[in-house]
């Protein structure tokens, strides 16, 4: 079929499928592979018919026009690395022309030289190259600034003035060159700059502020006309981000995150093309190609830098007061006795702990200078603030003096928890959780010595809002930032608070939904600076959408909130009168603030698109008055920032600040420890009918149209030591438990895929029973078993179903799972030959090709092999888990961190996983109606199940730290279930191990068949039926018939330079 038949299928079908000039590589594969060239050659861009003589102005200068490529500033620490990136670089040129030359960089030299050294060097050694073309590139090294100096600013200049010197030299001395500008920022700021390593300092925030004022500073010079308009065969462009060598987890290979940098340059080098979206996969990288419409390499005069800014400007509502309805606004008739009696007019001080959010960065820029973010306005929190008064600014200290003119403490101004002005706001920005001690104590001993506050007898209203950066940083240590240690550290504060301050309410605020701030990153026409925040919180917004790792995150969230409730619900600080702790969940579910175009509304964040505006400060400081005077049990717990808020006034009949107490709050008391698992059932509660009549096709399959169950595999599917309680038991196969094949007992106490299916249909075949060899049924699987034994077992499995009188092998449907490779992986090291990802595919195409060719009415299930890193993170204190996991395991537990080992078998088990998909969504199990073959992907990305310390739960697995157990069959067998039910395309990769009751979904009525390929068709668009699709795509290949005589000549002389150009590329890493 021709691409025409092809554009015109998408343009019919819509999203059900995307053809795009973007070229996707999965970077598990460091090298093309020559066995493989006319199915690499997808992955190239598609050259673009060039003039017939070469272009004599840089700004219409094709990537096919570049000769060579140099670099200048390499940065001294990370030559090795920048090398590398630009090695990468050119092989991308080199699509475009194969004879370009790349400059060698040494990766072992350190000795530093100055950059207008450097642009001399090069200078002389391009003298007589006049007529090529050449791109360089000019790396600015950041890691030479420190972020928290006191001369900060002076420093950037310098660097700025160099850059500027050597750009001069260059324009003078060299010809027909594009210079392309690169600020080059890793993760070893911190480590040189003494003065980050104070526990004050937002090490984060301030690199990121330092990085976008080296980009600011450039961008001053480089918008200079002289660079653009001077000479005709030269121009310098700053590119538009900084490049960031800065891993965010131990699990990341260094090849992967250089191919990333390598494309961001490459992007950058490229015309801008419209609506381009940012890559967030890890495991597959998208670089763009030219376009007709774009086909130059960008400069200044042919793709200006354009400002984007949201329609609603910070400046849109100037005024940010607010008018408080309450007409009573007296203080108690005597100075009460007890929290649970405090009106607004009693409270004497205000004091707040926390981080940036309560330090209030960014709050007062009025303008889109992201350089302002650094910035505290501490006058202006919403929580603390005291700036001016709540005809202007609404604060909770503002609301507060109208009941008390005489109110303490509230912050002014702009500056640090240092400054005179900050009184007792004491809120550090970057603090995390494990922060909140120290600034706790300080708070104390100031409320202790100043004279303005009578600590024994004044009341105060406290407030703590914390844990937004314990959550942007989880990632790289979950276990340190469990939701256990992080409602700890709170917990170890507030005892301080609680056994040292009199006379107090502490409002603790709950995690604020973080994850819809996401949305802000992902619409490119706001222009938020994404690199800058992919900084602050790498956490939270890296993740792909629909990812595991965004997943984790959500979790996390929750996690913390359910925390934080769970603490005081403990009544844990109601022990006497004058001291209370009240949680204000105002913030649990927020709304991100959207325009009438559905569009995030901007001006409710400060120039990082990541920190609040004064405008949602206001919004803040109501929405927790509020929450204030509303009862315990009945507060408002979503934010909705568009909706508005009516301030609420004290009561006749309730004129306090609501507390447990004075709400008749009922505290539920610290949750019971759940009880010991007696099973690992699941409740059940689905449609269990029968297809009408017998189905013929494998894509009309209902749950009760199964009649026979049956398995392939190795030891995870025999149910090896599932149930085993010491090492004895290890070997004992207990395969009525098996989650793939098991059937003992029932779904209510045993969770297995046949005990699912029996709710269904309760005289299903084949299901294995008790333990060893008596009832095995059709569970064909051998422990230890590699995938070169699969043809054997399904020999096996087909002549058990022929020769079981119970089988109606002709007309009864079966349902096979195959799952295998974990031997073959764990053992590749010692036979890289016999175990490779090609003869993988080749015994798993033998097994399969058997069921096709001999079995009729079947639906073969095919497991990826899981992701088998995580299990390098499992320990327990035990003789089986110490031991016996590396010998069963050794060529991946083996191996040392960033070893070149561990890099390898981390590939080949993504390759394992390729490979699965490649084989069994090719054309090859099509052609029968009556049979089906589908890839259940729960496993791609498997998730370690973790405790409620954050730690690997070793009760999912066996005695052996490797195997699982019946708590882990039991979560197998629900995501496998669940993967059946969702489309081809949109399977749930990851298996989050909840282990819940209800994890059993149900088929729905507008799909009550198990997904296949092809009827997943029509669940990408809804309004697509199965028969269009099947009409388009017949329509698609009589149009490919009728006009592939056309371009028969054309095709041939494309593949000769498709052949040509792959022997050119055969050393590439992408």
């Amino acid at each position: 079929m021709t691409r025409w038949a092809l554009i015109l299928l998408a343009a019919l079908v819509g999203p059900c499928a995307q053809f795009t000039d973007a070229v996707n590589v999965d970077v598990g594969k460091n090298k093309l592979s020559t066995e493989k060239i006319e199915n690499d050659m997808s992955i190239l861009c598609s050259p673009i018919p060039a003039p017939l003589s070469s272009t004599s102005s840089v700004h219409t200068l094709r990537p096919d026009d570049i000769s060579a490529v140099y670099v200048l500033g390499t940065p001294v620490v990370h030559r090795y690395e920048a090398s590398r990136v630009v090695s990468r670089v050119a092989e991308l040129v080199s699509m475009f022309n194969s004879e370009v030359l790349t400059q060698h960089v040494d990766p072992t030299s350190v000795q530093p030289r100055s950059l207008l050294k450097e642009a001399e060097q090069l200078s002389v050694s391009l003298s007589n190259q006049e007529t090529d073309w050449k791109l360089v590139l000019l790396f600015v090294p950041a890691d030479s600034t420190c972020a928290c100096s006191s001369r900060v600013a002076a420093e950037v200049e310098a660097v700025v003035q160099e850059v500027e010197a050597a750009l001069q030299l260059l324009q003078k001395k060299l010809h027909h060159t594009l210079v392309h500008v690169v600020v080059w920022s890793s993760n070893h700021q911190q480590e040189k700059c003494q003065c980050l390593r104070a526990e004050s300092i937002n090490w984060r925030l301030r690199k990121a502020t330092l990085l976008k004022m080296l980009q600011e500073s450039l961008s001053y010079v480089l918008e200079n006309p002289k660079w653009h308009s001077g000479r005709a065969d030269f121009t310098a462009v700053l590119q538009s981000q900084p490049v960031i060598l800065e891993p965010i987890s131990d699990s990341e290979d260094t090849a992967s995150d250089l191919n990333q940098l390598a494309v961001q340059l490459w992007t950058n080098i490229l015309q801008p093309s419209t609506g381009e979206a940012e890559v967030r996969d890890p495991g597959v990288i998208t670089f763009p190609c030219p376009t007709q419409e774009r086909p130059f390499l960008r400069t200044e005069k042919n793709s200006p830098a354009e400002r984007v800014y949201s329609e609603a400007s910070t400046l849109a509502e100037p005024v940010m007061g607010t008018v408080i309805p309450c007409t009573d606004r007296s203080p108690s008739p005597a100075i009460p006795n007890s929290v649970h009696e405090l009106r607004p007019g009693d409270v004497k001080v205000v004091a707040a702990v926390g981080d940036s959010l309560t330090a209030a960065n960014g709050v007062g820029a009025k303008t889109d200078n992201l350089l302002l973010v650094i910035n505290e306005y501490r006058g202006l929190s919403w929580s603390i603030g005291g700036d001016e008064n709540i005809t202007t600014v609404t604060t909770l200290p503002n609301l507060l003096r109208e009941f008390n003119p005489s109110l303490a403490g509230f912050s002014e101004g702009v500056g640090s928890e240092d400054s005179p002005k900050a009184f007792l706001n004491q809120a550090v920005a970057g603090a995390k959780s494990g922060d909140m001690v120290q600034q706790v104590l300080v708070l104390v001993d100031k409320m202790k010595s100043d004279s303005r506050i009578d600590f024994h007898n004044d009341w105060k209203v406290i407030t703590m809002f914390i844990s937004g950066n314990d959550l942007c940083d989880f990632c790289t240590d979950s276990v340190l930032f469990s939701p256990r240690n992080v409602v700890g550290h709170i917990r170890r504060a507030l005892d301080i608070l609680h056994s040292q301050v009199p006379r107090a309410i502490v409002n603790l605020i709950e995690l604020l939904d973080i994850v819809p701030l996401r949305d802000l990153h992902n619409d490119k026409t706001l222009g938020c600076p994404t690199w800058f925040v992919n900084l602050v919180c790498p956490c939270v917004l890296k993740p792909k959408e629909g990812s595991s790792e965004l997943q984790k995150v959500k979790d996390f969230n929750k996690a913390y909130q359910r925390a934080m409730g769970e603490l005081i619900d403990s009544a844990r600080y109601d022990t006497h009168a004058n001291f209370t702790v009240v949680l204000q969940p105002f913030l649990r579910e927020v709304f991100l603030p959207r325009l009438e175009n559905g569009r995030p509304d901007r001006s409710y964040f400060s120039p990082d698109c990541f920190h609040l505006s004064q405008k949602a400060h206001t919004l803040m400081a109501q929405a927790l008055w509020n929450n204030m005077l509303e009862p315990v049990g009945n507060k408002t717990a979503t934010h909705d920032f568009l909706s508005g808020i009516n301030l609420k006034c004290p009561s006749r009949t309730n004129p306090f600040f609501r507390t447990a107490i004075n709400s008749n709050y009922t505290f539920p008391g610290p949750p019971p420890s759940p009880p010991p698992a007696t099973n690992w059932g699941s409740d059940f509660s689905c449609n269990t009918a029968p297809s009408n009549s017998v189905p013929t096709s494998a894509h009309r399959l209902r749950p009760a149209d199964i009649n026979v169950v049956a398995a392939v595999g190795d030891s995870l599917t025999t149910g090896y030591g599932a149930k085993a309680k010491n090492l004895l038991q290890l070997r004992t196969e207990y395969k009525g438990v098996s989650w793939s094949i098991g059937g003992d007992k029932t779904l209510e106490t045993v969770t297995t895929l046949p005990n699912i299916l029996k709710k269904f249909n309760p005289e299903i075949k084949g299901a294995s029973k008790g333990q060893g060899q008596k009832q095995t049924g059709f569970n064909m699987a051998v422990s230890g078993a590699k995938v070169a034994g699969i043809p054997g077992q399904v020999r096996r499995l087909i002549d058990a179903m022929k020769n079981d009188s119970t089988v109606d092998f002709e007309n009864d449907w079966k349902l096979v799972t195959l799952f295998i490779g974990g031997n073959d992986l764990c053992q590749y090291c010692n036979d890289r030959v016999s175990l490779s990802p090609q003869n993988y595919s080749r015994h798993l195409m033998t097994g399969l090709d058997m069921l096709y060719k001999e079995v009729p009415k079947m639906i073969v299930n095919i497991l990826e092999i899981l992701e088998i890193e995580g299990l390098r993170r499992l320990k327990k204190d035990s003789l089986g888990c110490n031991v016996l996991q590396k010998f069963v395991c050794p060529c991946f537990l083996l191996p040392g961190e960033d070893s070149p080992e561990l890099a390898e078998i981390k590939r080949i088990n993504r390759e394992l996983q390729i490979e699965t998909e490649k084989l069994v969504y090719g054309d090859r199990y099509a052609g029968r109606e009556d049979f089906a073959a589908v890839v259940q992907p729960f496993f791609r990305n498997s998730m370690l199940p973790l405790n409620s310390d954050g730690r690997p739960d070793t009760t999912y697995f066996s005695v052996d730290c490797f195997h699982f157990s019946e708590r882990g069959h039991a979560d197998m067998a629900s995501a496998l279930w669940n993967n059946m039910l969702e489309p081809v395309g949109k399977k749930q990769t990851y298996n989050s191990f909840t282990n819940t009751r209800k994890n059993i979904r149900c088929p729905t009525e507008e799909h009550p068949y198990f997904f296949t390929k092809v009827n997943s068709v029509a669940s990408c668009n809804d309004n697509v039926p199965v028969w269009l699709a099947a009409v388009l795509a017949v329509t698609g290949l009589l149009i490919g018939w009728a006009v592939t005589w056309l371009f028969l000549s054309c095709s041939a002389k494309r593949s000769k330079q498709k052949i040509f150009l792959a022997e050119e590329m055969k050393g590439t890493v992408f």
